[in-house]
C-alpha cells in the first residue's frame, strides 16, 4: 500500500537532510589538518605495560596522620586490581595533576588501596594539594598500580630507607615477616617523631635485632657502610629516600649483592644539553622543532595539547611513546632494555641526530 504524500514527502526531507549532513561531515574530516590518519600497526603512544590507562573512581574513606607532615589516605572503590608489594599508582589530583605514591597497605584487603605522602612545602605543589584537599568523603580518580620495585626472592635482604621512603618498604616487611624470611631494615630519618609507620616497624623486627632506628637529632646519619659490609653474598638490598642516601648505599654496595632503588625524583635526568632536532607526529601530520634549551614533551605539547605526562623528570613513565624511526638519547630512569629499543620518555629524552618521528 503507497503512503500518503504527507508522510511521503516526511520522508523524503529526512533523508535528503541525512545525506546533505553525511557529505558536509565527509568535506569537513578532508579539509581536516589531521586527514588522513595513517593506519600503523599496534599504536601504544602514551601507554605501556606498567601503565593503565583507565581511570578509576575512588574515595577517601579515611585520612589518618603516621607522623609529623604525614598524611596517610584509605581509598576505597569497586573492582580495584590486585597489587604486590613495592607498586605504586597514579593519583589525579583535583586540580588536574598527577603524582605517584606507593601502596603501604595491605594487598589481601579487597578493593582498598593505602598510600602516604610527606608534605613538601618548596615542592611541585603534589604534596601541598594532597594535604590541603583530600579529606574523608572526597572522590578521587586514579590508575591501576604498577610495579617497578618488586619483591625477589633472595636468601636475605637489607633495607635501607630514609624518610617517607619506608611506604613502598613497609608491606614487604610485612610479607618477609610473616613467611619467616632473613631480613634487616636500617630506617633513617629527621627524627622519631618524623618517621612513620615507626612503632609497627619495632614491632615486626622486635625479635632477632632486626631494625635500627637512626633519628638524626640523636645519632646523625645512618652508616650504610657498615650495614652493608655486614651482608651475605646474595643479599637482595633494597633503598628508597633521599638521593644522597641512595648514592651512600649504590656507592659502598659489596660484590654479589643485587641493589633495587626507589626514586622519588630524578637522579641526574635533564632534558636539555643536545642540539635542536626535528620531531614527525606521524599520526598528527605535524612536525615540530625542538630548541637545544627545550623538551621534546614541550614542543610536543604545543601542538599536542592532550599528551599525557606527570613527572617530567624521567622516573614515572606517564610521558612514554612509540619511536617509528630515529636514534634515542635515553636519558631516563625507568625503561628496560628492549622498551629502550622502540620507546621513549619524552619528558627528559631526546634525539641523538637531528630527527625523530613519534607514533603520535
Amino acid at each position: 500500500m503507497p503512503l500518503p504524500l504527507p508522510r511521503l514527502r516526511a520522508v523524503v526531507l529526512v533523508t535528503g537532510a541525512a545525506l546533505l549532513a553525511k557529505r558536509a561531515l565527509r568535506r569537513r574530516i578532508q579539509d581536516s589538518p589531521l586527514w588522513p590518519l595513517p593506519a600503523l600497526e599496534e599504536p601504544i603512544s602514551g601507554r605501556s605495560e606498567r601503565r593503565s590507562t583507565a581511570a578509576r573512581r575512588v574515595l577517601v574513606t579515611e585520612r589518618t596522620t603516621p607522623a609529623e607532615g604525614v598524611v596517610q589516605l584509605r581509598l576505597e572503590g569497586s573492582s580495584l586490581p590486585a597489587w604486590q608489594p613495592g607498586a605504586h599508582l597514579d593519583l589525579v589530583l583535583p586540580s588536574g595533576l598527577v603524582r605517584q605514591y606507593s601502596l603501604c597497605g595491605d594487598p589481601a584487603e579487597p578493593d582498598t588501596y593505602t598510600v602516604a605522602t610527606r608534605l613538601v612545602e618548596d615542592g611541585r605543589g603534589g604534596s601541598r594539594e594532597v594535604h590541603a584537599q583530600l579529606h574523608e568523603g572526597v572522590e578521587v580518580e586514579i590508575h591501576a598500580p604498577r610495579n617497578r620495585f618488586p619483591l625477589v626472592g633472595a636468601p636475605a635482604y637489607l633495607f635501607v630507607v630514609g624518610g617517607i621512603g619506608i611506604t613502598p618498604v613497609l608491606p614487604m616487611l610485612r610479607a618477609l615477616s610473616a613467611a619467616g624470611a632473613d631480613w634487616r631494615l636500617l630506617y633513617g630519618g629527621r627524627s622519631r617523631a618524623s618517621m612513620p609507620f615507626l612503632d609497627e616497624i619495632e614491632k615486626l623486627g622486635a625479635e632477632g635485632g632486626r631494625v635500627t632506628v637512626v633519628p638524626e637529632d640523636e645519632a646523625g646519619r645512618p652508616d650504610t657502610a657498615a650495614a652493608l659490609a655486614d651482608t651475605a653474598e646474595g643479599t637482595a638490598v633494597y633503598c628508597c629516600g633521599p638521593e644522597p642516601l641512595m648514592d651512600a648505599v649504590a656507592a659502598a654496595l659489596p660484590p654479589g649483592r643485587t641493589l633495587h632503588l626507589e626514586r622519588f625524583t630524578a637522579a641526574t635526568a635533564s632534558s636539555v644539553g643536545s642540539g635542536p632536532f626535528e620531531v614527525e607526529l606521524r599520526r598528527s601530520g605535524r612536525t615540530v622543532r625542538v630548541a637545544a634549551d627545550q623538551s621534546v614533551l614541550a614542543a610536543v605539547r604545543e601542538e599536542v595539547p592532550y599528551v599525557s605526562y606527570s613527572c617530567e623528570q624521567g622516573f614515572c613513565g606517564t610521558c612514554q611513546q612509540r619511536v617509528l624511526e630515529g636514534e634515542i638519547d635515553h636519558r631516563d630512569e625507568l625503561l628496560t632494555d628492549s622498551e629502550r629499543d622502540d620507546t621513549m620518555l619524552i619528558c627528559v629524552s631526546r634525539c641523538r641526530g637531528e630527527r625523530l618521528v613519534l607514533d603520535l
